[in-house]
C-alpha cells in the first residue's frame, strides 16, 4: 500500500484518487474548495443542482463512458438533438448541418460549399502533428479564405484569447472542431448528452466510491507545500500541519506549482510559470421563456463583447431556462473585476438584443462564476513546452488540464489523466 496525496478534486483529481483506491493504496484527497468538482461543481440555484461551468458530453468521450461503467450509473447517460447558431451584425443564422450552410447568404456559394467541404475533411483527420507548428487563424484561412474566418472565426477568437489571438495552435483548435463535429446521429442533426442530475451525478458517485474505499477528501483545505526530502516526497503541508505521503499526485493549476513545490528544479519551475491561462466571468441567467432553439449561438456582432451564449436547457431539460454567458479573459483585464451585478446587467441585455421578446420580468435569476485558470492558452508548439507528468522529484506527479493537449478541457480527458497518474504511482515501501 502506497500512501497517496492528491491535490485537487475536479474529475481529474476525484478519478486519479478513484482509481487509486481501487488499486489498494491509502488515499486522501485535498481541496481547496468547500466542495468537490472543480469545474465540474453543481451549486444550488435557488432549489435546483447546477453546474457553475457548463459541460456537455459528445460522442468521442469513450474515457468517459468508461468511467460511467464502473461507477454503475451509466444508465444516467442522456442523448439530445441539439442544435447551433451565428447571431451576426443583429441577425440570427441557423448553423451546423448542409441546408444551414446552403441557405446562409452572407458567404458566396463557392465560398459556402469550401466551408463545408473543409470541415468535413476536418472531422475526418487523424493526424494532427502536422497542425501543431500553425497558427490556428494562418491554418483556418488557408482552408476557408480571408473572409470566411474573418466573418465566422476571428471575433470568436478574439473575444476568448485577447493580445494571443494570433499565437493558437491549429492542432487545438482541429481537436475541438473535431470532438463536437463528430458527435451527430447524421449528418443533419448534432447529438449531445448529458448525465440525469448535472456533473454532480459523475462528482458524487466518485466521491462515494473514494470514501467507499478507505479514501478521504478533505475539503477547504489548500496544501501549501509539498514536502520533499532527499529528491523524493515525503509528505503535504497544509494550514492543519504536515502529513507523511509516499506520493503525491497535484492536478492544480500548474502556475500554482512552483510555490507549492519549492524542491523543484528551477527549470521545472520555468516551465510551469511559462505556461498563460485565460481566466473566465462566467454568467448565469435563468429565464421565464428561452432566449434561441439552440445549445451554442455564436457572437459575431460589435455591440456585443462575448463570443457566444450556451442555452444549456436546450440539452438538459430543466424547469425554466437557462444560458450560460461565458467571458474569457486574462485576469488583468479592467473587466474581470466587474462585481456581479455590472455583468448580469450587460448579458441580459445582450439577450435582449438578440431576442427582442425577452422582457425585464422574464429574468428570474443570476449566478457569476470567476476563475482564474480556465482556459490554457496553447500557442504553436505547444506540445514541446509541456514537461513530463512524472517529475524529477520520485514519488511526484504534475499534470492539469493543459496536459491533455491538444484536445481542450474535458471531463472525459480528465479521467482519462487521472486513471493514467493512478496506474503509475509507485508500489508501497
Amino acid at each position: 500500500m502506497t500512501r497517496v496525496a492528491v491535490i485537487g478534486s475536479g474529475a481529474m483529481g476525484l478519478a486519479a484518487a478513484y482509481h487509486a483506491v481501487r488499486a489498494g493504496h491509502d488515499v486522501t484527497v485535498y481541496e481547496a474548495d468547500d466542495r468537490p468538482g472543480g469545474m465540474a461543481a453543481h451549486f444550488d440555484f435557488d432549489g435546483l443542482s447546477i453546474e457553475r461551468y457548463y459541460h456537455f458530453i459528445c460522442k468521442a468521450d469513450q474515457a468517459h463512458f468508461d468511467l460511467l461503467r464502473e461507477l454503475g450509473i451509466a444508465d444516467r447517460l442522456r442523448w439530445r438533438d441539439t442544435s447551433m447558431g451565428y447571431y451576426i451584425d443583429g441577425r440570427h443564422y441557423d448553423w451546423g448541418d448542409p441546408l444551414s450552410l446552403l441557405r446562409f447568404d452572407r458567404l458566396g456559394l463557392l465560398e459556402r460549399l469550401r466551408y463545408g467541404a473543409r470541415m468535413f475533411l476536418a472531422t475526418r483527420r487523424q493526424d494532427w502533428q502536422p497542425l501543431e507548428q500553425r497558427r490556428a487563424s494562418e491554418w483556418l484561412t488557408s482552408e476557408l479564405g480571408q473572409r470566411t474566418y474573418d466573418l465566422l472565426w476571428r471575433r470568436l477568437f478574439e473575444l476568448k484569447f485577447h493580445q494571443y489571438t494570433d499565437n493558437i495552435s491549429a492542432a487545438w483548435i482541429w481537436t475541438r472542431i473535431k470532438r463536437v463535429g463528430t458527435s451527430r446521429r447524421s449528418v443533419f442533426q448534432e447529438q449531445l448528452g448529458y448525465l440525469e442530475g448535472g456533473s454532480e451525478t459523475l462528482v458524487t458517485a466518485l466521491v462515494e466510491a473514494i470514501r467507499s474505499g478507505g479514501g478521504r477528501i478533505l475539503l477547504s483545505s489548500p496544501v501549501r507545500e509539498v514536502e520533499v526530502a532527499g529528491e523524493r516526497v515525503t509528505g503535504v503541508r497544509t494550514d492543519a500541519g504536515s502529513e507523511p505521503y509516499d506520493a503525491v499526485i497535484s492536478t492544480a493549476p500548474v502556475p500554482l506549482v512552483p510555490e507549492m513545490v519549492p524542491a523543484l528544479p528551477e527549470e521545472w519551475k520555468r516551465r510551469y510559470r511559462a505556461i498563460t491561462n485565460i481566466g473566465v466571468a462566467c454568467v448565469l441567467l435563468k429565464l421565464k421563456r428561452r432566449v434561441t432553439r439552440h445549445f451554442w449561438l455564436n457572437v459575431n456582432d460589435p455591440a456585443m463583447e462575448i463570443p457566444g451564449i450556451v442555452e444549456f436547457s436546450n440539452l438538459r431539460p430543466v424547469q425554466d431556462h437557462l444560458v450560460y454567458i461565458p467571458y474569457y479573459m486574462p485576469v488583468d483585464h479592467p473587466k474581470f473585476g466587474w462585481d456581479d451585478d455590472r455583468f448580469v446587467d450587460e448579458t441580459f441585455g445582450y439577450l435582449c438584443r438578440i431576442n427582442p421578446a425577452l422582457q425585464q420580468g422574464d429574468l428570474l435569476g443570476s449566478f457569476v462564476g470567476r476563475m482564474r485558470h480556465a482556459q490554457p492558452v496553447c500557442e504553436p508548439g505547444f506540445a514541446n513546452k509541456l514537461p513530463p507528468v512524472r517529475t524529477p522529484i520520485a514519488g511526484l506527479q504534475v499534470a492539469d488540464t493543459c496536459f491533455y493537449y491538444p484536445e481542450d478541457r474535458g471531463i472525459s480527458e480528465s479521467v482519462r489523466y487521472g486513471r493514467m497518474m493512478a496506474e503509475a504511482l509507485p508500489p508501497g515501501p
